[in-house]
């Protein structure tokens, strides 16, 4: 009642605030760049350089439905590739999405990524800066890194292109570095990852023929039929009630209260669909767009491509009745200096915040039906005070 409540409250101030940024030309502000784009839509207008990925997202806030269906303000990206920049201020204000965009790519990749702060429209008495942060990365310089102590935050009503030449392979994620622990806790969390220079090249594991695979092994032993990003949080309710009713954030009391994968708490992580903004945002829709049903035919190689991205808790996830092999972490392949294969089968894995792991779920042999994928920390199985909901998902082999 308090949240909706200060939102009446808040929305004069709002509209106010996208008033006046209304009244200056949106496009002054906005600036894309990428090569073969004429109309700053980041879209080449023609047939180009095919190792050439652009993209363009937006940074401010929203709201996101949690898995016992409570309403909470978040803060994260939206992607407004495509939009001519007179639209992005109009498109991507309150569009947060939950978990951020999915960012796929390639290696030998050259990613322009371009970011705007739109602003906070329901804390219009905030100004503050967002980055974007490939969290893992190796290769970005430091200028492109999203750190702010070594970079520099994008302002509100700014854009600035993120450039990186993609040598690396693996599971990765990105974050905004702006004020990290608020920022990150407020939902700027995405799932990225880069497929390797492997890809498309035969290789017979078993008698069975792979043309994708995890890193580049030579071998086909990370081969996989079908892969999903799984990225592990958690919201702290009371900091996101406490966040749009402008009060003081305790930061020294931060526990997740609602568990989640990519952005949802079970059952709805099992639904296949896209989830629209609630009302508070006016329903835009699929502003909860990735969902963690796994779907698989028996006989059939899955790839999990697992993180972390809590700013407060070490997660463990499990699978009953389904091997697991990890053979990759932190976006490396599991071998030793000499190139013996380190993989290993576990029966779960754990993972702090930042850390990332690739984990095959080989099918062969499997019976039909459905399987949990869930934490084995108990105390995270939940939505809230509602039982039987938060850090769980379901792998249905048909």
């Amino acid at each position: 009642m308090r949240t909706n409540t200060l939102r009446e409250l808040l929305l004069p101030l709002a509209a106010a605030a996208a008033f006046g940024a209304a009244s200056v030309p949106a496009h002054a502000a906005v600036f894309v760049q990428c090569p073969g784009d004429t109309n700053g839509d980041a879209v080449p207008d023609g047939p180009g350089d095919p190792n050439v990925v652009c993209k363009h997202l937006t940074a401010g806030d929203g709201f996101a439905t949690m898995g016992d269906g409570q309403v909470k303000y978040i803060f994260s990206y939206h992607d407004i590739t495509g939009i001519p920049p007179d639209q992005v201020f109009d498109k991507g204000r309150l569009a947060a999405n939950l978990p951020a965009p999915t960012i796929e790519l390639k290696e030998g990749n050259r990613f322009y990524l371009n970011l705007t702060n739109v602003g906070m429209l329901m804390r219009p008495d905030l100004f503050d800066p967002h980055t974007v942060h490939f969290h893992g990365f190796p290769q970005q310089a430091p200028v492109f890194d999203g750190m702010p102590e070594g970079s520099f935050g994008v302002n509100m009503g700014s854009s600035v292109t993120y450039y990186y030449n993609v040598s690396d392979p693996g599971t990765y994620v990105y974050h905004c570095h702006q004020e990290a622990t608020e920022h990150m806790q407020m939902g700027m969390l995405g799932n990225i990852y880069v497929k390797p220079a492997q890809d498309g090249t035969p290789f017979v594991v078993n008698g069975k023929t792979y043309t994708q695979f995890a890193y580049n092994d030579g071998d086909g032993s990370t081969g996989y039929d079908k892969a999903y990003p799984l990225q592990l949080s958690g919201f702290d309710g009371n900091y996101h009630d406490q966040h749009i009713a402008v009060q003081p954030l305790p930061f020294s009391e931060l526990r997740d209260t609602y568990p989640m994968i990519n952005g949802r708490g079970y059952p709805d992580t099992t639904n296949p669909a896209a989830i629209d903004g609630p009302a508070e945002n006016g329903s835009l829709p699929g502003t909860q767009g990735v969902s963690s049903l796994i779907t698989a035919t028996a006989g059939q190689k899955v790839l999990l491509r697992l993180s972390n991205l809590s700013v407060n808790h070490y997660y463990t996830v499990g699978i009953l009745g389904l091997p697991m092999k990890v053979v990759g972490g932190g976006a490396h392949i599991a071998r030793g200096p000499t190139g013996q294969n380190l993989a290993y089968d576990t029966s779960s894995v754990t993972l702090g915040g930042g850390e990332t792991a690739d984990v095959l779920v080989d099918t062969t042999g499997i019976a039909p039906g459905s399987y949990f994928l869930y934490t084995t920390n108990l105390n995270y199985l939940s939505n809230n005070d509602e039982d039987f909901g938060g850090m769980m998902t379901e792998i249905v082999i048909n």
